[in-house]
């Protein structure tokens, strides 16, 4: 043991091993680096989530919330458009249980 002066204070110190003190501050660094880094790639995640939820409302077709009042020619072309659907899904439907029940 040495001893030195420190502060007005007498104080025994020891030798350390400075290679475990290296090795303990390298491995805290690097697990601080990685939270570090796993933080920021989920932020960039939900940021680049949250930004193409927003691009894909600006694409996405528009309700009707009663102010625009549609003309009766396009509400008859739209009854028509759903009838003929509801005709297809009719068809398709009547193909499915024959297919079930020769199957």
């Amino acid at each position: 043991m040495t001893r030195f002066l420190s502060g007005g204070f007498l104080w025994m110190g020891q030798h350390q091993d400075t290679g475990s003190g290296t090795l303990t501050s390298l491995v805290a660094g690097a697990v601080i680096g990685a939270a570090g880094l796993a933080w920021w790639l989920l932020n960039e995640a939900d940021r680049r989530r949250r930004l193409g939820h927003q691009k894909a409302m600006l694409y996405a077709p528009r309700m009707q919330d009663g102010s625009e009042v549609l003309e009766t020619t396009e509400n008859g072309h739209l009854e028509e458009r759903v009838e003929k659907l509801n005709a297809e899904i009719a068809r398709v439907r009547a193909q499915l249980e024959r297919l079930g029940s020769e199957g």
